[in-house]
């Protein structure tokens, strides 16, 4: 048998219907939820104007490989945490911004990035660290399904009240 941990993910970005279906049935096989032990995700499970996140306690080896790989052919940005399994592997964040490699982070059990001295020597200077911690911050953008509604600029929308 596998040796299984939780990973949670966040996948955003702009895809059309065909695409979204292609998605959603990813996301069913991956075994993944929007909430932690939760149903199998549905297309209906999907909050329109908000990056979708997703859950599971028991996934092999910590990977959606998959999806992750689906993810990157169409440019869908997302960030995928997994948890460690003790004299195996450690706890890893993969984030992929809808172009360009996919990194991965060392991080805890709580999802914080952690550095050790060979980054901080390899970096060279305060300021690439920080960037490094700045570039393992990323937030994925809403998923925007062709036909959802415009999403709503929220600043826009509160200058608009108060201008």
């Amino acid at each position: 048998m596998a040796d299984r941990v939780p990973v949670s993910m966040t996948i955003g970005g702009n895809a059309d219907q065909s695409t979204f279906a292609e998605l959603a049935d990813l996301i069913a096989m991956e075994g993944l939820s929007t909430e932690w032990d939760g149903p199998s995700f549905k297309p209906g499970h999907r909050t329109v104007g908000e990056a979708v996140s997703l859950y599971a306690h028991e996934v092999a080896w910590g990977q959606v490989e998959t999806l992750e790989t689906f993810c990157a052919e169409k440019g869908l940005p997302f960030v995928r945490w997994s948890g460690s399994y003790p004299g195996e592997w450690n706890a890893e964040r993969i984030i992929f911004r809808g172009a360009g490699p996919i990194d991965s982070y060392m991080v805890d059990e709580s999802d914080r990035v952690m550095i050790d001295r060979y980054l901080v020597n390899e970096r060279g200077s305060i300021e690439a660290v920080l960037a490094y911690f700045d570039a393992a911050a990323f937030v994925v953008p809403p998923l925007v399904v062709e036909g959802d509604p415009p999403p709503v600029d929220a600043a826009a929308v509160e200058e608009a009240r108060h201008g």
